[in-house]
């Protein structure tokens, strides 16, 4: 049936199989890959195996079908031939192929299949029976859009191929679409004549689609002999088994060109004999399928432009579709990389070595050359379990002649094959493969490596147990093959996870860690991530990049949904003990403390989730210790402190932030580099930020903070007669915590120190120190005011203690500040509010964090039109997003794709934005903006408000940029006009719009300075605000 977004969603899957215990095994995968979203959720997955050993492609078919049925729908597979390659079947044969789902898996042959039929054939088809062989790969590049209205009948798919290579497989001959007859094996002459337009000739592909009322009329045969012996019904009856074939007899009997007496009596390659000794049983069984199914149509969709890849058993061929041929080039590599064992191991060119034990210490003494593949099977005589490998299989053996082979070993035809053989011999029968020594047990390497040259002698092969490489194929333990595979995979995940983290790339480890958690391999990972974290002493990002690696871990393993907010609080004292060790720089000892706290969180759900916040928790410990690092390119100078009672004051303009915003967000602003483009304003004509410091004579620390309008300002005042009344400054919310975090950072005092507050300030100062700090915007106004104005206290306080600083050193001083306050953010903003004009920011991909400013020379007239067409909104609306940053910085840490490519656009539209401002082109920059906001809601979604996007929409025709200012949520818009002076018009379109609720219109002025020092006073600082 149809799903969504027009993909195919199954309704039943079926996968058929030669052996009957491989069963267990492929279920298991089909379901594993279900679990993971590969395939859909409530769709019936069903493996068959084949009654009998020889059924062919259309017996296997009608068995699967009438199981199928019995479950209530349809589907089907193939039952395959052998494939030395795989002791799992073609099916489940690896390919180097890494997709991009939401759960990371090996890929192979059977999701490559299920992935093309699914989005670019099947879509769109009515209900019926899709069937395919699984020993192809078809490689179709887009979706086929394919007229299914009032279809009935069999459709079959043919992708293009040369006639030299359909002379070894089969082609459709067609008239008009029509099928009108399927070629196998035929002359170049018969193939020829199927050719098309395009020069081509339609191979026989594998997809075939059956109606629903030429289903229903196949599997009314599975009751009629002698058809019945293709089913396990009818072999559980007593009926022969009869094997048929999918193509060369279902689909034959509908083509147009052949008779009843041709269909029911002709000899075709591949097929069973009607003149054989089951000759009258194949003609009986021809004819019931001509009765059957003769009338509806049969037509042929060609897909030009694709590709057709059907496993042979060459080596060749199966060692160069692993290795060069496709688009997609990842190699899942079925060896580790490097040291293997007691040193490295030499892989000569078209060599696979598969499946092996890489402990072994016999791997590095292989005499190996170009072209030998060597694989490991786990195989299962009763109940001894071993582990069998093998060589090429081709013409020849080793690449050598027999002969030479022979000649070299002393092997004889005999010792392969026996005395007495009347059938020819073939390799995929030689007894070549010692399995297992009666006097010392299993055999493993040392087995075959007499074999390619090396150590060992005839009389110990000869003693050996051997099997041919078919009997290993079926006596493969499947299961365990599967189950070894399973392992390598999460152990390859495990290394790549590793060379992820220390090697800081952008790869995102989300789908590992969802397949991890769906398998159960969490703890291994879980021990991985924590060796990683606590070997990083020398590198915090990594570190904090590994726990909140962990927190998603935790995640998944909650499940999606499941559990509660990722966002919330982190202060369980059952995990302070950890946090305290990371503090102070422990990192081992907190890692393995938070691992030891973990075992007891992992129970439930909600558990989960809440151990999930605290790793976030510890790992922004450790991303303020990273920041922190900033604090090198901070130069405080002493000089000679200013009189008893005068006050030092600095005001600052607010920063509108024109493009590049979060990416100058630790850890994005050192693991992938910022770049920011913003300018220093007034707001109607007014810098809106400031702070004022004087000494007092009371040895004790006053803080006040006044927030809104002078007239109806709201003052916080804070009395600290104590150490213990700093002790919150890390605490945002605590009352005047940022000023206490300003007394910390400056040095002011020393809260750890056994000298007590009033000691400390009249030791060094002489008395206490009085604080005032001010905004006249709004709280969440998005124009950067706490950094701006902690930047302003700090050289307020640097001045009135008598110290000298340069901007940029506060621009550090505040990152530090943001720190130890753990509010956290970027560095965008003191540099807007700090440096005047128009500047240019960045950090390097890099720790320590630092931040180089150029103040872009932009002409004055430049500088005046872009005041006049710049203009602010207050929206009227409140940031109420508190979890964007936190949002933000597990996106990346997760290294989501879209975040990736999101932050590395951001740094090129600040640099498109920067060349804007320099050629002095308003459209351009207001096309910058655009960008920008578009920018901001991807990597933040949410910070959008219904209100504001009314706002937006409205002002559309106003303006040739427009951004909400900061992270967004709220506070203010500001948008660059097509027209100078539209501060009226814009109040009149905004006036007119019904829900948006009180909004403020106001005008903008570039101020030049950035931070300024007022004129000195005695005069307290707020009263000079009144005047």
């Amino acid at each position: 049936r149809m799903a969504d977004k027009g993909l195919l969603k199954w309704t039943v899957i079926v996968l058929t199989c030669q052996h009957r215990d491989s069963v267990y095994a492929f279920q298991r995968e089909l379901e594993v890959r279900q679990k993971r979203g590969v395939l859909p959720e409530d769709a019936l997955l069903l493996t068959v195996p084949d009654p009998h050993a020889r059924l062919g492609s259309g017996g296997a078919t009608l068995n699967a079908l009438l199981v199928a049925a019995e479950h209530l729908s349809a589907r089907a597979g193939y039952s395959g031939r052998d494939f030395p390659w795989d002791g799992c079947s073609r099916a489940f044969c690896w390919m180097p192929v890494q997709r991009s789902d939401a759960v990371e898996g090996a890929v192979c042959c059977l999701d490559l299949l299920l992935d093309c039929l699914s989005t670019k054939i099947c879509a769109g088809s009515p209900p019926g029976v899709w069937v395919c062989s699984t020993d192809v790969i078809l490689n179709i590049p887009t979706r086929q859009l394919i007229s299914w209205d009032g279809f009935s009948g069999v459709r079959v798919v043919a992708l293009p191929g040369d006639v030299s290579f359909a002379v070894n497989h089969g082609v459709y001959l067609t008239d008009a679409e029509v099928l009108c007859n399927i070629i196998y094996k035929g002359s170049k002459e018969k193939i020829s004549c199927a050719a098309l337009p395009d020069g081509k000739v339609p191979l026989v592909s594998g997809p075939v689609f059956f109606s629903r009322t030429v289903a229903e009329k196949l599997l009314q045969t599975h009751v009629t002999s002698p058809l019945d012996g293709c089913t396990y019904l009818g072999m559980d009856s007593g009926a022969p088994p009869l094997e048929i074939s999918l193509f060369l007899d279902i689909l034959l009997c509908l083509c147009s060109d052949l008779t009843e007496h041709e269909f029911i009596n002709g000899e075709r390659t591949g097929c069973s004999s009607p003149s054989g000794p089951q000759g009258a049983v194949v003609r009986s069984g021809r004819a019931v399928l001509w009765r059957t199914l003769r009338g509806p149509s049969i037509s042929m969709l060609y897909v030009p432009d694709s590709c057709y890849d059907y496993l042979t058993q060459s080596g060749r061929e199966h060692v160069i579709r692993l290795t060069e041929t496709g688009t997609e080039t990842m190699i899942l590599s079925h060896i580790q990389v490097g040291n293997v064992g007691n040193g490295p191991v030499q892989v000569h060119s078209g060599c696979l070595l598969s499946g092996l034990d890489l402990t072994s210490s016999c791997i590095q003494r292989l005499p190996l050359s170009s072209d030998i593949i060597i694989q490991g099977h786990r195989v299962m005589l009763g109940e001894l379990k071993l582990r069998a490998c093998t060589d090429d299989v081709n013409s020849s053996f080793l690449n050598q002649k027999w002969s030479d082979f022979y000649t070299r070993t002393g092997i004889q035809p005999q010792y392969l094959w026996g005395p007495e053989r009347t059938e020819p011999c073939c390799l995929l029968d030689a007894r070549l493969f010692p399995v297992f020594m009666p006097h010392s047990g299993p055999v493993g390497l040392e087995g075959v490596c007499w074999l390619l040259g090396g150590a060992g002698g005839l009389d110990s092969w000869r003693e050996a147990w051997r099997l041919s490489l078919r009997d290993i194929l079926i006596l493969t333990d499947q299961q365990r093959e599967l189950r070894w595979r399973e392992n390598l995979f999460f152990s390859v995940g495990r290394r790549r996870a590793v060379d992820t983290l220390q090697g800081h790339m952008n790869l995102s480890l989300q789908p590992f860690f969802r397949a991890a958690a769906l398998a159960g391999q969490q703890e291994e990972l879980l021990q991985v991530l924590d060796s990683v974290a606590a070997g990083s002493s020398g590198d915090l990002g990594v570190a904090a990049r590994c726990l909140a690696c962990i927190a998603d871990v935790l995640g998944c393993l909650a499940g999606e949904g499941k559990g509660g907010l990722r966002s919330g609080p982190a202060a369980n004292p059952s995990w302070a003990p950890a946090f305290k060790l990371l503090e102070e720089g422990n990192l081992p000892a907190g890692v393995q403390g938070l691992a030891n706290q973990r075992k007891h969180w992992l129970s439930r759900p909600d558990l989960l989730v809440r151990a999930a916040r605290h790793y976030e928790g510890a790992g922004q410990i450790l991303l303020r210790k990273a920041v922190m690092s900033a604090r090198e390119f901070v130069f405080i100078g002493q000089g000679e402190m200013p009189p008893m009672g005068e006050w030092q004051e600095v005001e600052c303009p607010a920063r509108l932030d024109l493009s590049g915003g979060w990416s100058d967000t630790p850890p994005i602003a050192f693991e992938h580099g910022g770049l920011v483009v913003n300018v220093a304003i007034k707001v109607d004509g007014k810098r809106p930020i400031g702070a004022g410091v004087r000494r007092i004579p009371e040895p004790h620390l006053l803080l006040v903070s006044s927030s809104g309008k002078p007239a109806c300002s709201i003052s916080t005042e804070t009395l600290c007669e104590d150490l213990t009344d700093l002790e919150d400054y890390c605490q945002p919310h605590a009352p005047g915590a940022l000023l206490k975090a300003v007394c910390v950072c400056s040095e002011l005092v020393c809260v750890s120190s056994p000298v007590s507050l009033k000691e400390q300030l009249l030791q060094r100062w002489g008395g206490g120190l009085e604080i005032h700090s001010w905004s006249s915007l709004p709280h969440g106004s998005g124009l950067g005011t706490s950094s701006i104005l902690a930047g302003a206290a700090l050289a307020a306080v640097y001045r009135c203690t008598g110290r000298s600083y340069d901007t940029n050193s506060l621009i550090h001083d505040v990152l530090y500040l943001e720190q130890i306050l753990t509010t956290g953010g970027g560095w965008q903003d003191q540099v807007g509010g700090l440096f005047g004009g128009v500047k240019l920011a960045r950090s390097a991909a890099q720790l320590p964090l630092r931040v180089e400013v150029e103040q872009l020379s932009l002409s004055q007239d430049f500088l005046s039109v872009l005041q006049q067409h710049l203009l602010l909104v207050y929206t009227g609306k409140t940031r109420l997003a508190r979890n964007l940053l936190q949002d933000v910085v597990r996106s990346w840490y997760a290294r989501l794709p879209s975040i990736v490519q999101n932050a590395e656009q951001l740094v090129t539209n600040a640099e498109e934005c920067a060349e804007a401002c320099r050629d002095e082109s308003l459209l351009r920059l207001g096309r910058c903006m655009n960008t920008y906001w578009q920018q901001k809601k991807l990597m933040a979604p949410g910070c959008e408000p219904a209100a504001v996007r009314s706002m937006m929409n409205a002002l559309q025709p106003l303006s040739l940029g427009q951004s909400l200012a900061g992270a967004g949520g709220g506070g203010f818009l500001f948008l660059l006009a097509r027209e100078p002076q539209q501060k009226e018009a814009v109040r009149e379109i905004l006036t007119n719009i019904q829900g948006i609720g009180s909004f403020g219109v106001h005008s903008v002025e570039l101020d030049m300075d950035g931070i300024s020092i007022i004129q000195k006073s005695s005069e307290h600082p707020e009263l000079q605000q009144m005047t």
